[in-house]
């Protein structure tokens, strides 16, 4: 189900901060008519370290709302408490989405076993399948490939979005879970060579842009067809590194203003615009990838 392309959506906004929900459903049709394989609403790209509850949870219904079944809505739902990931998690459920992003907690720096018991209260909270992220840069605390084998065997958690970049990693994990445990990539950058290792998906920021060419580069990859899929994803490497010059959603959300799918690129403080020497940097890449003209 949580395969191929999925894309880290972006939750746009006007320029006063509210969320504008006509520019959701443009971007949600956006991407089912280019072949994405499914969407995260509210995860790290979709502001979710600043959206209050109620608000967070109006995004993912009305995503859910606007993809009326013809792709899977997974909610990002982490949080450093777990009893708030645990409320973040039911309302999910309860408003439609099909699966849960549960990321690393941040900031308190948990003990593996305190990982485990996190999550796994989690997993028991609701009926809806698990995806663990690891995302080390953001959170501090990295999850153990040994921590994810011990996870692996709650029937809910059913896989992982690694965004360590080490595909060494991705092989040591691969020893140690089952062949039937999902195992996406969150670093665009790895992402193709992940595939190309037996990794089933990306979990991917680019997609936002360009979620034809991802979708197609997914496809070639789990497919095995390595020199397709390193074709593609050579056309889109540069669009990869810019879209992190400044932290995500900095940059994505610029680009897609320039594409006219966002009537603002305007994000929730503490982030704000990207600095004018980036605009232009990103302008130019976007051409070169044959984005904007």
């Amino acid at each position: 189900m949580f395969k191929g392309s999925i894309v880290a959506l972006v939750t746009p906004m006007a320029e006063d901060g509210e969320i504008h929900y006509a520019a959701l459903q443009q971007l949600v049709e956006f991407h089912i008519k280019a072949g994405t394989n499914g969407l995260v609403a509210v995860g790290t790209t979709g502001e979710s370290a600043t959206l209050p509850i109620d608000e967070h949870i109006q995004v993912v219904r009305k995503t859910v709302e606007y993809a009326a079944g013809r792709i899977p809505v997974i909610s990002g739902a982490g949080a450093n408490s777990t009893s708030e990931a645990i409320e973040l998690s039911q309302a999910s459920a309860e408003v439609g989405a099909d699966g849960l992003l549960s990321v690393v907690p941040y900031y308190n720096k948990p003990q593996q076993r305190g990982l485990i018991g996190h999550f796994e209260k989690v997993a028991d909270a609701t009926d809806l399948p698990v995806l663990l992220y690891n995302v080390p840069g953001r959170t501090v605390t990295d999850m153990l490939p040994e921590t994810v084998a011990v996870l692996s065997g709650h029937k809910r958690i059913v896989g992982l979005k690694d965004a360590t970049g080490d595909i060494q990693r991705l092989k040591t994990m691969q020893s140690l879970l089952p062949e039937d445990f999902i195992l996406l990539s969150g670093d665009d950058a790895t992402g193709c060579e992940f595939m190309l290792q037996g990794g089933h998906g990306v979990i991917s920021v680019t997609a936002n842009l360009v979620p034809d060419r991802m979708a197609r580069l997914c496809a070639a990859a789990t497919a095995g067809q390595s020199v397709l899929a390193r074709e593609i994803d050579g056309q889109l490497a540069e669009l990869h590194q810019a879209l992190f010059i400044e932290p995500n959603p900095v940059m994505p959300k610029w680009a897609l203003y320039k594409m006219g799918l966002l009537p603002s690129p305007m994000l929730r403080l503490p982030m704000v615009e990207p600095e004018l020497i980036h605009q232009k940097a990103i302008e130019q890449v976007m051409q070169k990838a044959g984005v904007i003209s």
